[in-house]
């Protein structure tokens, strides 16, 4: 019985460890029944980096920024290798507004603003945002 257990717990490590080897994590946001596991951006130094220098984003994966207020932040592409899809969200949980970017080739940088106000933004790869619309409501389960 006691090998069992430790065999089953060293599973549990060894799947936790590649969780967080792969950039997924326990938390997650839904839109329309679809998950999407994220990494929280919520401090300056997190969201100035936000998904720089990485070779990839994991499918069903993503980067929710979160701000301390609502406001039209200003996104780029700067040393991110790979297209985006952010989308933006308003305090109340619903989708203010969409933007699709590719990567930065020239300097300086395309800056991408939404119409509107923002508490959170979230970053996925480019097309997994596609069946979302302006006015979805978002769940968080950070």
């Amino acid at each position: 019985m006691l090998r069992r257990w430790l065999k089953r717990r060293n599973k549990l490590i060894l799947v936790s460890f590649l969780l967080v080897l792969v950039g997924c994590s326990s938390s997650f946001v839904e839109i329309r029944g679809e998950r999407i596991y994220v990494e929280i951006a919520d401090t300056p130094d997190e969201r100035e980096r936000g998904l720089m220098f990485r070779e990839d984003l994991c499918s069903n994966c993503g980067m929710l920024f979160v701000f301390e207020e609502e406001g039209k932040y200003l996104f780029w592409m700067k040393n991110v290798s790979f297209p985006l899809d952010f989308i933006f969200i308003n305090k109340e949980g619903i989708i203010v507004d969409f933007i699709s970017a590719e990567p930065c080739v020239e300097d300086p940088c395309t800056t991408f603003a939404p119409s509107q106000a923002s508490l959170y933004v979230l970053e996925v790869n480019r097309g997994e945002g596609s069946s979302f619309s302006v006015g979805d409501r978002i769940s968080f389960s950070l």
